[in-house]
């Protein structure tokens, strides 16, 4: 697999990059918004002559030339909408690494997804970029630059499924593809990130995506400990219900696959912890690795399960929470997402800052990755506003048959201040006192 001795010479600097940069860039990133999907699933590439070819491209982004391989299937049909993974190299890879498959060959090619894919009716084109100095370090957002400008040129090329791009790497490709689950999650279906840690930043972090997390309990390089951080930015922004998933003991030379319960419809988590260390391709039974791990089939099978031509479903149970007293709805004044906005009464108009969904964690979430809380120490009078969604008991609210919404850690009534009706009325929480401005209904 062309990696082994690599990893243990790299370790040092890994960990170097971790504690220099993984924290600082995630709250300096100054990443162009990404352009948002367009409604159909076809790209503009589509129906038309192919503009690209496999092999090596180059392309201009941030004042830069960058290059990245491409794969297209053989036997391309351009009136056929094809899947699009990217896969990153670690650091000190390169692009050619993850394309030849290294020393494993053809076996390995993208992590051994693109042998998967070519047994599979050849659906995919596969992408492997370059990073400047063999890392992605993304300074400033280049990287995530980098990638918006090879999605508009093979989308622009190519027949692509722009419901169905997804990305995955290894090490500080895993830490990429995790920028890209923050900072992309409305271009990106879904990521796989091998071993990874926050290397990358994570500009934005709070939209839902689908996520699949693999680490080595016994990884010296990237502790699992830095995954499981990764891993639970999805769980919660993903709606999912917390919980620490098993792992395996050391010795067993085994995996475990965890898909965690309660995640929003089309947004889920699946955790792989496995008795290894520093490696994407570790085998059960085994101290050593190589294509034939579990990994690939794992991957392809999280990735593959997204139906084609199909955006993420929204909430089916979202519903509007309207005052008894005013008829006016719960409302997040003009759409806005910031955390600390507090809720308001305003008239019902069916738009997404007014459609709550009551999930099994006792959550009220808004926008599919917002919660309506009132923080640590609530009592009379304290706002009732919108943060990212972290699974803690100010967040959880008991809906009651007498029409009452209490928070679950107080036991106050969520309230409309000063029994007013008109909009713009601020909500809170009070003594729950019997008032009709203390009573709610959902509608549909």
């Amino acid at each position: 697999m062309k990696r082994t001795p690599l990893f243990l010479s790299i370790a040092a600097a890994l960990l170097l990059v971790l504690t220099t940069a993984g924290t600082s860039i995630s709250s300096t990133l100054g990443a162009p918004a990404p352009a948002t999907k367009a409604a159909a699933a076809a790209s503009a590439g589509c129906g038309k002559p192919p503009a690209l070819t496999s092999g090596n491209h180059t392309i201009q982004s941030g004042g830069q030339n960058r290059s990245y391989i491409l794969r297209v299937p053989a036997g391309y049909d351009s009136n056929r909408p094809y899947r699009l993974i990217f896969g990153f190299h670690w650091r000190g890879g390169t692009a050619n690494d993850v394309d030849s498959g290294g020393t494993d060959g053809y076996n390995w090619s993208y992590y051994g997804l693109r042998r998967l894919a070519d047994n599979a009716n050849n659906g995919t084109i596969f992408v492997a970029p370059q990073g400047n100095g063999n890392g992605w370090a993304n300074p400033g957002g280049q990287d995530l630059a980098f990638v918006d400008a090879m999605v508009n040129q093979i989308e622009a090329g190519l027949c692509v499924d722009t419901t169905q791009l997804f990305a995955g790497g290894f090490s500080y490709g895993g830490g990429m593809s995790y920028a890209l689950a923050c900072s992309r999650a409305t271009v990106f279906r879904a990521v796989a990130v091998y071993s990874g840690a926050n290397l990358s930043g994570c500009n934005g972090g709070t939209q839902p995506i689908a996520y699949m997390g693999l680490h080595g309990i016994r990884d010296n390089v990237l502790p699992i400990s830095l995954g499981r951080e990764l891993r639970d930015t999805f769980v919660r922004n993903n709606g999912c219900t917390r919980q620490n998933p098993p792992e395996p003991g050391q010795g067993s030379l085994s995996h475990i696959l965890t898909s965690y319960s309660g995640c929003r419809s089309g947004y889920p988590v699946v955790w792989a912890a496995f008795d290894g260390g520093h490696d994407p391709g570790p085998l059960d039974g085994s101290p050593g690795s190589g294509w034939r791990t579990w990994t690939s089939a794992a991957v392809w099978q999280f990735f593959t399960q997204f139906g084609s031509n199909t955006t993420p479903p929204q909430p089916s149970d979202s519903q509007k929470i309207v005052g008894q007293q005013s008829g006016r709805c719960l409302d997040i004044n003009n759409s806005t997402t910031a955390n600390g906005t507090q809720a308001q009464l305003w008239d019902c108009n069916g738009g997404s800052n007014q459609r709550w969904t009551h999930t099994a964690a006792k959550q009220l979430v808004v926008y599919g990755n917002k919660c309506l809380g009132v923080g640590q120490a609530a009592g009379n009078g304290t706002p009732a506003a919108i943060w990212d969604c972290s699974g803690q008991a100010d967040q959880q609210w008991n809906i009651n048959p007498d029409g009452t919404i209490t928070a679950a850690q107080s036991g106050l009534c969520l309230d409309a201040s000063g029994q007013a009706t008109g909009n713009g009325t601020k909500i809170q929480l009070w003594s729950c006192s019997g008032g009709a401005n203390q009573r709610w209904r959902l509608e549909n």
